[in-house]
């Protein structure tokens, strides 16, 4: 059995350091409000130029001339796979959902006979990927919104991906984040960036009618494959960014929960060691006392 002072040291120690998981906790919940928030706004931009991009890129078909990041080499051979995590832990399974979806990934491109290279974007990812994939990893970049996320990072990020894709070093590139949710639900994404993935539409979508019943149609100055050539690359800055945004919102919720977590386990194992401790200071009292009549009684 542990000695009192045993058992106050231990309590000490819990308090001290649920006084820093819930620090944490406000900490993280006060990042998470900002980056929820810029995570939201950056969506809407996202998502339509996307939209627009692929509505254009459909209507362009097969034309020769095609932009390579549209158009792809031709081949499905070496893919480039993107792993976005964190570089900082004490955030619950964020980081371990999105490493066990990586590992699935690969080895289904390497079962298929795949030639895989791997780009990690945050220090855990690295970490966790080393170990097994240690010879395919091809860059690692740690440091990433510090002190603070911007655009340029992922414009960096997107400039890297270009001039590997030119010089011909992969020929599909795949990016795996968590997509933020809520505080405490992230979706693991798989998103294809290079090259970039047409939506199929019919030919109904592509002529559908105006609010005047009249069909839609569009004309382009100047003409759709030049428009492609420039907006592409910066449509691949725009996804990665906001990935970037999505890691750094589901990050800071999945610390917030695993910090309240761990707070609340700290107050339950407090409550425990208290009991315990009143315990055995009752029964080392009694005991005491029996060994004063004992004596008062030999005497």
């Amino acid at each position: 059995m542990a000695s009192l002072k045993d058992l106050r040291v231990r309590i000490n120690s819990v308090k001290n350091t649920r006084k820093i998981t819930s620090a944490m906790k406000m900490v993280a919940a006060s990042k998470l409000r900002r980056a929820q928030e810029q995570a939201e706004a950056a969506r809407p931009y996202a998502e339509r130029m996307e939209r627009m991009l692929g509505s254009l890129a459909a209507a362009l078909g097969s034309a020769t001339g095609a932009p390579a990041l549209l158009s792809g080499t031709g081949k499905d051979d070496v893919h480039l796979v993107v792993v976005l995590t964190s570089d900082r832990g004490l955030c619950g399974g964020f980081n371990g959902s999105i490493v066990r979806g990586a590992r699935a990934h690969i080895r289904k491109l390497l079962a298929a006979g795949k030639t895989v290279k791997l780009l990690t974007l945050g220090r855990k990812g690295r970490d966790q990927l080393k170990g097994e994939f240690a010879p395919i990893m091809f860059k690692a970049v740690d440091g990433l919104g510090k002190p603070r996320l911007r655009f340029e990072e992922g414009a960096d990020v997107a400039r890297l991906l270009v001039d590997m894709y030119a010089a011909g070093e992969f020929d599909v590139a795949t990016l795996i984040y968590n997509r933020f949710k809520s505080a405490i639900v992230q979706e693991l994404t798989v998103q294809q960036l290079i090259p970039f993935p047409v939506p199929t539409l019919s030919a109904e979508q592509l002529s559908a009618p105006t609010s005047a019943g009249v069909p839609a149609v569009y004309e382009f100055e100047p003409d759709e494959t030049e428009i492609l050539a420039e907006l592409l690359p910066r449509n691949l800055a725009v996804q990665v960014f906001r990935a970037m945004l999505e890691s750094f919102a589901g990050e800071q919720g999945a610390r917030m929960a695993a910090m309240d977590n761990a707070t609340r386990n700290a107050g339950d194992m407090i409550n425990k060691l208290t009991l315990i401790y009143n315990r055995t200071r009752q029964a080392v009292i009694t005991r005491e006392m029996i060994e004063i009549v004992s004596g008062a009684e030999a005497v």
